[in-house]
């Protein structure tokens, strides 16, 4: 009844495809996700009578935990597997519960396995940790509404809480799912049987790259990467599921990674393994070839074993994970201004400095309306001669003066910061920034590919930001070198004969 229940479940919800990407997720997607979920623990897994536990924080109809039941069912009877599941859509949960409660498997002694609720605000599984996590949320999915909470838990307990690497931006909280899974990693302890967990998520593009240096997103990726958890990023076929054509990707994290991967992050370009469908449903037009059918590839299979040779390839490349980190630095370069002092300038000053017009006065006498471009020098003399008027104008009145009476002009002299005369104030137009490769020296870069084009810049290394981004597109570009100009000609030429072929028939 179970299995007779699972396919009816998948039956229905592919004819209500307009829906269907808000709680089910493609056979065939699962099915990838979970063969390279357990694709190290072949040995553990059939061992008799291990236990292992695995949570769907986002289970929608409970799609995820049929597959791996099903998975352990055909390869390692010997080993149970207790899943669970939370969703906060009711008839998403109402039906995942249901599938639970008539499934002919072990519950580990109760039927409340599939819990609902918000996980961001209503975490059923608190406290608990899983040897298998795996997940589709809802790609984009706006948290706003429980930004104070997790806010809150952000600063009240930090890293002892689920939130403490960062908080994406509030339309995306694709990257919340994936901090609160790696939240319930099991420890590494081989001792007491604990080998730490693996999880599997499903993501749009936007968690690979979206925010720069010193963002939630970022500092995320960071948290991760640094860590050393990020096994692999794989990259699914576009038009695979029921409500989006986007590009996907399946995150494999882990907190016991092989020793041959420490250190390094897999990604795997599987963009091309995909077989078109007979008829499409919503958004999917193509699938991942099973070998069911003849002559169909087990795309499947090809995906995994080009997952487990773990050797670079050209649809498979292996990275330090130094290599997607960055350092952002400021470049400041130095504020010019020429001073002159003209009628409408001076109104406008004495319009909101009235009280000063005496020592304006004498500034005007003493400097003239010449442009001067020195400002360290022009200022100096205003100094003598509001010291020796016994004057002494207040800080926004100084700002103000030199804001109407100067100009930035690339051909005046720098100003001074302070009294040293090898600081120079910034000017906050010409400030950029340069990401640099972890691997690089920074004052090598900096001298290289800065200083030959702009020679009076420097860097505030006190602004230094860390950064990581994934640009998968990047690392799988191939360059196609454009037609000869000849080429173009000729083709030209000949569409050009068409078309007067083609009008000449039309005036007989």
């Amino acid at each position: 009844m179970g299995l007779i229940f699972e396919n009816l479940i998948h039956r229905f919800n592919e004819l209500a495809n307009e829906t269907a990407g808000d709680h089910f997720t493609p056979r065939e997607v699962i099915r990838l996700m979970v063969n390279i979920l357990f694709i190290h623990d072949n040995d553990l897994l059939a061992t008799p009578g291990t236990v292992r536990k695995l949570l769907d924080p986002a289970c929608g109809t409970g799609g995820m935990l049929a597959e791996s039941q099903n998975y352990l069912r055909d390869h390692h009877p010997e080993a149970i597997l207790y899943v669970y599941g939370q969703d906060y859509n009711k008839r998403a949960f109402a039906t995942a519960a249901s599938d639970m409660l008539i499934k002919e498997v072990n519950q580990n002694g109760g039927d409340n396995t599939i819990r609902f609720g918000d996980i961001f605000t209503e975490d059923q599984f608190s406290g608990e940790t899983f040897d298998y996590l795996l997940s589709n949320p809802p790609f984009g999915v706006d948290w706003k509404k429980q930004q104070k909470e997790i806010k809150r838990e952000q600063d009240t307990k930090g890293f002892k809480g689920r939130f403490g690497a960062g908080l994406p931006r509030v339309n995306d909280g694709s990257l919340l799912f994936l901090q609160h899974m790696i939240s319930k990693f099991e420890p590494v302890e081989p001792d007491n049987q604990k080998y730490g967990s693996r999880l599997g998520i499903v993501f749009s593009g936007s968690p690979l790259f979206a925010g720069g240096a010193g963002s939630g997103e970022s500092d995320i990726r960071k948290w991760i990467i640094e860590n050393d958890w990020l096994e692999a990023i794989v990259a699914l076929p576009e038009q695979m599921f029921y409500n989006t054509g986007i590009g996907t990707y399946v995150w494999i994290v882990t907190n016991n990674k092989e020793e041959r991967r420490k250190g390094k992050i897999q990604l795997l370009d599987a963009r091309e393994f995909y077989v078109p469908m007979r008829r499409s449903l919503g958004n999917k037009r193509r699938r991942i070839g099973e070998g069911k059918e003849d002559g169909e590839p087990d795309q499947i299979a090809e995906i995994v074993k080009l997952y487990g040779t773990f050797e670079d390839r050209e649809i498979s490349k292996i990275f330090d994970n130094t290599d997607f980190g960055y350092t952002r630095i400021t470049v400041e370069r130095p504020l010019c201004l020429r001073y002159q002092m003209t009628l409408e300038d001076k109104a406008r000053f004495l319009d909101a400095c009235p009280h000063l017009l005496d020592d304006v006065q004498a500034i005007d006498m003493e400097l003239g309306r010449e442009p001067h471009l020195d400002w360290n020098v022009v200022w100096s003399r205003i100094e003598k001669i509001l010291h020796k008027r016994k004057s002494n104008w207040k800080a926004p009145e100084k700002k103000l003066f030199r804001n109407v009476f100067t100009q930035k002009d690339p051909e005046a002299e720098p100003v001074l910061n302070g009294s040293s005369k090898e600081v120079y104030e910034p000017d906050t137009d010409l400030k950029d920034f340069e990401n640099i490769p972890l691997k690089e020296d920074v004052e090598a870069y900096f001298e290289r590919e800065v200083l030959p084009f702009v020679s009076d810049a420097w860097m505030d290394r006190s602004k230094d930001k860390v950064g990581y981004e994934i640009n998968f597109n990047r690392h799988f570009y191939l360059y196609t070198p454009p037609r000869p100009l000849e080429e173009i000609d000729t083709d030209l030429k000949k569409a050009e004969g068409e078309i007067m072929r083609l009008l000449r028939e039309v005036t007989k």
